[in-house]
Formats: C-alpha cells, sequence, structure tokens
C-alpha cells in the first residue's frame, strides 16, 4: 500500500473525496440526516448589485430592497423517528456515511466494500456482532457465511426469522485476515453502531462474544463471565452469549447458547412450547 505523507489522506483515497467525506461525517456525528434542497434556479435570479441601477436613470432612486424572510430548516432528531419509513430513511443516511468513511486508513484501503447491517428497522432484538468476514465482506451482507448459516439456525430456534430482528456488527469493514478489531478501530467505528442501535431502539439486544460485548458494555470479563447476566445499554435490555464462530470451533458451547436464547426469549415473551 502506498504511504502518505502527514496531514495527506490515505494514497487510495483523492483529497477532494476525503474532504467532502469529512465534511459529510462531521455533520452526520452532529445528528444531520438530511441537507434542505436548494431550487434549481433560484440563485440565477437574484439580483446583482448595482445591476438595476445601471439599467435605469441614475437619478432616479432604487426601489426599497424587499425583505425576505428567513426559512427555518428543522432536522429532527434520531429518536423521533418511530415509522418503519421514517426509521428505515434514517439507516439509509446512516448507511450513505458509512459507505463513505475513511477513518481507518487501512480498513478502507483493503474492503471490498463496507457491511452495515440487514433485518427490521423497527425489530425488537439486536444481534450484534464483531467485524464482517471475507463472505460478508464480498456480499455486503452481515453472517451470511459457516457462522451466519449458524446465527440463523439459532434465530430459528427462537421462532424468529432474520427478517425480524436486526444483525450488525462493531466493524463495518473486514479487519485483513480477520484479526480481531483494534482499540482505535471500534473507535472510530462506535458512532456508527451507536447510531443504528439509536434510530431501531431495539427492546433486545444480544452481544454474540467478547468483542461486541466489551463494545458496548465496556466491560473487561471474559464471555463466560458476562453471559448469563442481564444489562443495560439505554432502553434496551442486553444479553451476551458466545459467537457462532466460537461455536464451530467448540460445539460444547452450544447447549449455554441455546440457555441464553430460551432466557432472552422468557424475557421477550416469545413461546417455545411445541405446537
Amino acid at each position: 500500500m502506498a504511504e502518505s505523507r502527514p496531514g495527506e489522506p490515505p494514497a487510495c483515497h483523492p483529497d477532494g473525496r476525503r474532504a467532502l467525506v469529512q465534511r459529510l461525517q462531521s455533520l452526520a456525528d452532529a445528528g444531520v440526516e438530511a441537507l434542505p434542497r436548494v431550487t434549481p434556479g433560484v440563485q440565477g435570479r437574484l439580483p446583482v448589485a448595482g445591476a438595476a441601477r445601471a439599467e435605469t436613470n441614475p437619478d432616479t432612486p432604487p426601489p426599497p430592497a424587499r425583505r425576505i424572510a428567513p426559512v427555518a430548516v428543522t432536522v429532527p432528531p434520531v429518536v423521533a423517528a418511530r415509522t418503519g419509513s421514517d426509521q428505515d430513511a434514517a439507516l439509509t443516511i446512516l448507511r450513505d456515511a458509512v459507505a463513505a468513511c475513511t477513518r481507518c486508513a487501512e480498513l478502507a484501503c483493503t474492503r471490498t466494500q463496507t457491511v452495515f447491517g440487514s433485518g427490521a428497522a423497527r425489530a425488537r432484538i439486536c444481534f450484534f456482532g464483531e467485524a464482517p468476514g471475507a463472505d460478508e465482506d464480498a456480499s455486503g451482507i452481515p453472517f451470511v457465511g459457516r457462522a451466519g448459516q449458524l446465527l440463523t439456525r439459532i434465530i430459528e430456534a427462537i421462532r424468529l426469522t432474520r427478517d425480524e430482528v436486526y444483525i450488525l456488527n462493531v466493524l463495518k469493514c473486514r479487519p485483513p485476515a480477520n484479526r480481531s478489531p483494534a482499540p482505535d478501530e471500534v473507535a472510530n467505528c462506535r458512532p456508527f453502531f451507536e447510531r443504528q442501535l439509536e434510530i431501531i431502539r431495539p427492546e433486545f439486544i444480544c452481544c454474540l462474544g467478547t468483542t461486541a460485548a466489551h463494545a458496548l458494555l465496556g466491560a473487561v470479563e471474559p464471555i463466560g463471565k458476562l453471559r448469563g447476566r442481564w444489562f443495560s445499554h439505554g432502553p434496551s435490555q442486553v444479553i451476551c452469549t458466545y459467537h457462532p464462530s466460537y461455536l464451530l470451533r467448540n460445539p460444547a458451547a452450544k447447549r449455554p447458547v441455546w440457555e441464553d436464547m430460551q432466557a432472552l426469549a422468557a424475557r421477550a415473551a416469545i413461546d417455545l412450547s411445541v405446537d
């Protein structure tokens, strides 16, 4: 990868694009979700100073300037978006900001695409993982590889589908060689996953693995110590369990994960009894 001099953007991104991205990101971080439209042609019709007087008798005083009342632009807060369409729109704006992000130079230069999240904008339950892998980087959809297929079966075991929940990760870009996320990468992505959860406002969040639990809760205990307990994050109740990729390596951990899912289903009033 080509190196950049201090003060320059990553070598794989042009100066102009980075400046635009930084501007959009600063607006997104400030909570701005949309910009007002300018009516085409309006600026072209604004009078140029002195032009009107040049076409009339110079002894004739100019007409008094017309006062134009300012137009107030109100940006509703994210938490006010409570209809499905409002939340879909808010997530779309955030998805575009994620796609343009270059905060982590290495990840921005090595990713195929960002992996934002998928599922229902008004989901009651969110599943929160670590980072995209190779399959996710290729498809742009979280949890579609072997671990994702196992997560799908876990979700179906509590009588839900992927379309009824929301799935997201701490990082929106795949770390090279599927390494663990670096602390600065988690910090850079935090505004994005926090905003996603703020928009969706799920009743329950299930943290999948140590990285997700530590990022969301600020905990330092290993996942084995965190599971089996309930936490809170904003309006959401949080439960922690093992990551599906860990289950692929340690099948014996499937039983405690099922116990965690039963606890989640009980809290969410989901009937798991056989029909």
